[in-house]
């Protein structure tokens, strides 16, 4: 378009911001060494959180000590996914842990707990049903 056809173009366009509220999920706004923090509240035992969900003192002391039953509890949420925080190092537990998630089609990915932090507000803001099962 030329600069004279502009001035008698009759098209405009109107561009309108505003704010709009979604509905209020369960998001991850800080970590560190024996915390983190979901929605400003800081929690500093292990725990899940899911997007409409949080369960606190989850009774997972360490990877080492894990059984299928501290998963039982997130089956009947049907999770996608299930992200396994094991602290500040990775540490994979024992494939029997995770037989029943896998036989339920849930998937499990295991990573230190900052890295479940972040990929949790990832999927989470995707609109994914996903789990964060935290060791702190």
């Amino acid at each position: 378009m030329l600069p004279d056809q502009l001035i008698s173009c009759k098209w405009r366009l109107i561009l309108k911001l505003h704010l709009s509220k979604q509905v209020e999920k369960n998001i991850f706004s800080g970590y560190g060494a024996g915390y983190v923090v979901v929605n400003n509240k800081r929690y500093e035992n292990s725990m899940i959180t899911m997007p409409d969900k949080i369960i606190e003192d989850w009774q997972a002391p360490t990877v080492e000590k894990l059984t299928e039953e501290h998963f039982e509890l997130l089956i009947p949420y049907e999770p996608e996914i299930i992200l396994l925080g094991t602290g500040a190092t990775l540490r994979f537990p024992s494939p029997l842990v995770t037989k029943n998630l896998l036989e339920s089609k849930i998937g499990v990915e295991v990573m230190d707990t900052n890295a479940a932090c972040r990929t949790y507000n990832i999927l989470m803001a995707e609109g994914r049903n996903v789990a964060a099962a935290l060791l702190i």
